[in-house]
């Protein structure tokens, strides 16, 4: 199992993002276990990110919204980055 470890940060974008977007909430705790249980679950579609992203890695939530994460495989971390739309966290 993974440990999801939440930062400061992550904490004030994910307030930010969820005060408008509420109706993903179940979505976005479903996925959050899944990713701690098995990363590389084909539902979560885990791809690496490259150009100025590079070293953090996506995850769909639905088809509309992504989750960026630092995925530190040695330790079995994981950290969320940033939340939102396609257009938003690329």
């Amino acid at each position: 199992m993974y440990e999801l470890v939440i930062t400061e940060n992550y904490q004030r974008r994910a307030k930010k993002f969820f005060d408008k977007h509420q109706e993903i909430l179940k979505q976005y705790e479903k996925i959050l276990k899944i990713l701690c249980l098995n990363p590389k679950h084909p539902a979560l579609r885990l791809h690496k990110l490259s150009g100025r992203l590079i070293g953090l890695y996506s995850v769909s939530i639905n088809i509309s919204y992504r989750l960026i994460i630092h995925f530190i495989i040695k330790d079995k971390q994981i950290i969320p980055i940033d939340i939102g739309s396609h257009d938003e966290v690329y």
